[in-house]
């Protein structure tokens, strides 16, 4: 078996998982504020405020897999993508307020687990 390169390999990527662990409570945080910042602007959301939702949501996407939250990434990939939509149609927005929210609970109960419920 080949050695690495970089003995500390592990390490490193141990204190990244703990690093990017520590951020998930100020991540769900501000998912919320994004949704509230939406909600508040009734039956059609600001396009601001859906560009701060969406721009959360994209970051999760594209970090969560990597340090062992593959699930969170992924509902957050297929959430972000129906955000996008209301971006881009003006639509589809009522749909969007519950996925949110149950991101945020499932999250909020453990954004590890291995199963989306």
């Amino acid at each position: 078996m080949a050695t690495p390169v970089d003995p500390d390999f592990r390490a490193r990527l141990a204190a990244l998982n703990e690093k990017f662990a520590a951020t998930v409570p100020g991540t769900l945080e501000k998912i919320r504020a994004a949704l509230g910042a939406c909600v508040a602007g009734g039956e059609q959301p600001p396009q601001d405020a859906l560009h701060q939702l969406h721009e959360v949501l994209h970051g999760v996407a594209g970090s969560a897999g990597t340090f062992g939250y593959a699930v969170f990434g992924q509902e957050s990939r297929r959430i972000e993508q129906m955000v996008r939509g209301v971006l881009n149609t003006q639509t589809g927005w009522a749909a969007v307020v519950p996925e949110v929210e149950k991101l945020l609970q499932w999250a909020t109960r453990d954004a590890k687990a291995s199963q989306f419920d």
